[in-house]
């Protein structure tokens, strides 16, 4: 095609634009609609894992293993092979590398992370996180993309500028995030670690047409611009950079990818955030091997990731800027408690999420899933942590986000989670508190018609919720400000059916889930 009529026949609607490698994707801009400081040099790191990854497997609740193995008894890890982290919680035994950087202080876990009236869709879900919505939301910008516009609203009219030379956010691939499409348009541009890059053409800028057609063209033509200026960019930081690492696996997809993010990172790369991702977590079958079960898909699947973050982090600290970069893991939803007939698991709730870097925090945040022994068929792992409030956490301790910011781009009931500590960070203001848990007693469980609820609270605010087994959320029980010292509430069941329910308490400094069984 000629590039004249190129040009001419290019869609509005999306132009993923991609020469040798790099890309920059004009998202259609949305009717609905402070950025990172130049100042700040951090970079966060997003790995998705498509498809949705069985946590219980991957992060084994080990004093839950008597009932799990009623439960998953043809997939279930066995517990001697288990990588233990912590007394009652440890590792797939494919990911060594994760457990070695538990040890050496590098990993933060946090467990069952999701939101109220889960979606097993994996379409929606997906969008759900990556947009930073409330599950019964349509939202058509990014949690990243959002916060971004808050101090860069004009964006992509006059950037890349004297302040802000470089791209925003990459995504390594061919199209970029979504987590990253702000009012306008997409922050981040996708680039696929290719070769030499040329230029597009940008099309004549004499005789546009006065109408909407024109305004569309010049649309075009100021992203293809875009796509030129911050190519050169790019480029230079890739033949400027380096890796040191001898870990990274030549077979290992993310690896490769993980592996351009900390040449670009190293070659001197303003960058905020960088995404990648790796599918096939959608192990409805044959997730295990059945002569071993500590082999099959999902062991070679926790291996590519372990592995990759393991070389990942082993580059950054040889090159030196390991207090610069922090990785954190996401996928659409967890998997059901209850394994299928064919060797795998279907689409379920809350799942655990992995940060990892010399600044996080060294520890287990949340408790484990409490697994009984009657586990119904569409039972899942519930809701502890909202998702929301793990990327406000992050926005605020490394990428100098307000707590205001967090509230007016994600949600106002936002509660701070230390995943950051350890090094310097860059918030501005929020409140930075250890998180334990409640300490939850439920008589009579089961229960017919009410039970009592008791838990002791330093004080403040706390939100009672009931959930489903199915992550719906069946109504706020409780909502006020409680005196400190020990409490005792009533559940009332009458007008709820039998079945299994989680009983979840929220304050600012403690959170808990307890499973509630109505005869």
């Amino acid at each position: 095609m000629k590039r004249r009529n190129f040009i001419k026949s290019t869609s509005l609607v999306t132009l993923p634009i991609l020469l040798n490698g790099l890309g920059v994707s004009a998202i259609t801009r949305s009717a609905f609609g402070g950025g990172f400081g130049a100042d700040n040099d951090k970079a966060l790191v997003l790995i998705q894992l498509r498809g949705g990854n069985d946590t219980l497997n991957t992060l084994i609740p080990l004093d839950q293993y008597a009932n799990l193995s009623k439960a998953r008894a043809n997939i279930l890890i066995p517990d001697s092979k288990v990588l233990v982290l912590e007394d009652g919680v440890g590792l797939h035994p494919a990911m060594q590398e994760m457990q070695a950087l538990y040890k050496d202080g590098y990993l933060n876990v946090i467990q069952s992370v999701g939101y109220p009236n889960q979606n097993r869709s994996h379409f929606r879900s997906t969008d759900i996180w990556q947009t930073g919505s409330a599950s019964d939301v349509q939202e058509t910008t990014g949690w990243v993309g959002r916060y971004l516009s808050l101090n860069n609203p004009d964006y992509p009219k006059g950037y890349p500028n004297a302040q802000y030379t470089d791209p925003f956010a990459i995504t390594i691939g061919s199209t970029a995030s979504e987590t990253c499409q702000g009012w306008t348009s997409n922050f981040s541009i996708a680039y696929n670690g290719g070769g030499k890059n040329g230029e597009l053409f940008e099309g004549e800028w004499d005789n546009i047409p006065p109408d909407c057609y024109g305004t569309e063209l010049v649309y075009v033509r100021e992203s293809i611009r875009q796509a030129n200026a911050y190519s050169a960019v790019v480029q230079a930081a890739m033949d400027k950079g380096n890796n040191l690492s001898s870990k990274y696996p030549d077979d290992n997809q993310l690896a490769r990818s993980l592996k351009t993010v900390a040449r670009l990172i190293s070659g001197g790369l303003k960058s905020k955030v960088y995404v990648v991702s790796m599918g096939g977590f959608d192990t409805h079958s044959g997730q295990v091997d059945n002569a071993d079960v500590t082999q099959g898909s999902h062991a070679v699947l926790l291996k590519t990731l372990s592995d990759a973050i393991g070389a990942f982090q082993d580059d950054v600290n040889l090159l030196g800027v390991e207090e610069r970069v922090m990785g954190l893991t996401y996928s659409e939803f967890g998997r059901r408690i209850k394994s299928n007939a064919s060797a795998g698991t279907d689409h379920g709730d809350a799942v655990a999420l992995f940060a990892f870097g010399s600044c996080v925090n060294p520890q287990i945040l949340g408790q484990n899933p409490e697994i009984g022994e009657d586990v119904r068929r569409g039972e899942s792992v519930p809701l502890q942590f909202d998702f929301r409030s793990v990327y406000g956490s992050v926005l605020i301790d490394w990428l100098g986000a307000s707590e205001d910011n967090v509230k007016e781009i994600l949600y106002d009931e936002f509660q701070y989670i230390p995943v950051v500590k350890g090094c310097s960070s860059t918030a501005v203001e929020g409140p930075h508190v250890d998180i334990e848990s409640f300490q939850i007693r439920l008589t009579p469980n089961p229960v017919l018609e009410e039970a009592q609820l008791s838990f002791e609270t330093e004080g403040g605010y706390v939100r009672i919720s009931l959930f489903d087994e199915l992550g719906g959320q069946v109504g706020v029980l409780v909502g006020r400000d409680f005196s400190k010292g020990q409490h005792t509430v009533p559940i009332h069941l009458s007008r709820y059916p039998s079945g299994v329910y989680f009983v979840h308490l929220m304050s600012a400094k403690r959170q808990s889930t307890k499973r509630l069984v109505k005869s």
